[in-house]
């Protein structure tokens, strides 16, 4: 096939290649990478925050050189070559703003931040896959938690005309530089809106859409929906060759999550319940005849045999609805230390070794909205909450009422801010060589291989070529 062949474009219901053969897109999200996450790679708080911290203990250049080789180990050819043997064909690249523009000297691009990018869908291709290149983090934050690199509670995104300026203009440049890609499959603007009003996101993905389009108007457009890509009722008519995407995640698979079938917060999660909980948030894509991918979905894992295995049957059934519907998918996530990755670090890595224990504290004092629980700060949290009920009854913030919105300044700011400092600590007076063994825990052939998901994963793959 072509170079030109290669290219994607929506047809109908599906993406199709220049040949006109139809391409479902199924393959894995590589958080932690060029937008790290706390719960993937250990660390509290933000990327931003973290990395401050890490520099001051280390020195700028010492930090810059630690995180430039975890960016280098995190994926390369074995990674690549391990997701095509698995039958995958697509990997979603989060990237966060901060590689591309320093807030310092806005609008000005820094070209050093392709050097990884160019690297890993170069190294995708040459292995069959097509990459996704996904803005995660976004000037001024928009949606209100890490994942946004959002030290706040606060998407400001939407707020302030200069942070969508430097984005329009940011987006211009990553897509006039890919043009002409063949293997990339596509644009995904900005991940998980989260638009309080829901006035602005529409008027704001129409100008920029428009502004990708005057540089590249070949690659398909990926949106997500508003309210972290579970809502889509404030668009119109989708422009052409765009896919909107919903993110699917299991009430059951969250880390906090019930049995499966079973109650969840109050809520009975059983197949039916997943496959309802999909057509709601796909109900646009099949009302407007365009295709469904699932950007984001995948359950938690606790370490706990039994537990787990009905967390892979949750896998098992979302991954049998979406086939029933056509619907492409990513999961989340390719890679961390153990949470949820398909790959992870081994607990006799250096990197394991050096902050296992910090990783325990962090756990118990329930720092990560992701990755742990209240459990260790129940009696702290609860009368928090309790407060919250009695003074504050008509009190219901965006996106997710008054509890959660009390978990996220407790426990996962309050708490995890300060965390940042005794994490940069235990990079304090390590050499070099060092620095290179916890960035190389990371390294494919360093890592351990959670089994059942690829099994899963390869299965489906082969059975729904």
């Amino acid at each position: 096939m072509t170079d030109d062949a290669r290219f994607l474009r929506v047809s109908g219901t599906s993406l199709t290649d220049g040949t006109g053969a139809k391409v479902r897109l199924r393959g894995v999200g590589l958080g932690g990478w060029m937008n790290m996450e706390n719960f993937i790679t250990g660390y509290p708080s933000t990327e931003s925050l973290m990395r401050a911290e890490v520099g001051r203990v280390l020195g700028e250049d010492r930090a810059h050189r630690f995180f430039d080789r975890l960016l280098t180990a995190f994926f390369g050819e074995d990674d690549a070559a391990y997701l095509a043997s698995l039958g995958l064909n697509c990997v979603r690249l989060p990237l966060n703003y901060r590689h591309f523009e320093d807030d310092r000297a806005p609008f000005t691009i820094l070209e050093s931040g392709f050097r990884h990018l160019d690297r890993v869908i170069d190294i995708c291709a040459r292995h069959g896959l097509y990459t996704v290149l996904d803005l995660h983090a976004a000037p001024g934050a928009q949606n209100h938690h890490w994942h946004s690199d959002n030290p706040t509670h606060l998407p400001s995104f939407w707020q302030h005309a200069h942070f969508q300026d430097r984005l329009v203009h940011l987006w211009q440049v990553i897509a006039d530089r890919y043009a002409e890609h063949p293997w990339v499959a596509g644009h995904n603007l900005l991940n998980e809106p989260a638009d309080v009003s829901g006035e602005v996101i529409g008027p704001f993905y129409e100008r920029l859409v428009s502004a990708v389009r005057e540089v590249d108007p070949r690659h398909t457009i990926f949106l997500d929906g508003n309210t972290y890509s579970t809502r889509f009722d404030m668009f119109g008519d989708p422009p052409d060759n765009t896919v909107y995407t919903c993110h699917d995640y299991a009430l059951a698979g969250f880390v906090h999550g019930g049995p499966y079938p079973g109650y969840t917060e109050g809520e009975w999660v059983d197949r039916d319940r997943l496959e309802e909980k999909f057509l709601e948030r796909s109900d646009y894509m099949r009302r407007t005849g365009t295709p469904i991918w699932v950007g984001e979905f995948g359950p938690v894992y606790t370490g706990d045999p039994d537990r787990d295995a009905q967390r892979y049957q949750i896998l098992r059934d979302q991954l049998a609805i979406y086939d029933a519907y056509d619907a492409g998918w990513s999961i989340w996530t390719y890679k961390d230390i153990g949470v949820q990755g398909l790959v992870h670090t081994s607990v006799d890595s250096p990197y394991m070794r050096r902050f296992g224990d910090f990783q325990a504290k962090k756990a118990r004092l329930g720092a990560d909205h992701w990755g742990s629980t209240d459990e260790g700060v129940r009696h702290l949290i609860e009368p928090i909450r309790a407060f919250m009920d009695e003074e504050f009854p008509g009190f219901d913030p965006y996106p997710s009422g008054r509890r959660k919105f009390a978990d996220d300044l407790v426990r996962h700011i309050l708490f995890a801010q300060p965390l940042t400092v005794e994490y940069a600590e235990l990079f304090r007076g390590l050499d070099d060589g060092e620095l290179d063994a916890l960035a190389a825990s990371f390294a494919f052939a360093a890592c351990d291989h959670r089994e059942p998901l690829a099994e899963i994963l390869a299965r489906h793959t082969r059975e729904h070529a």
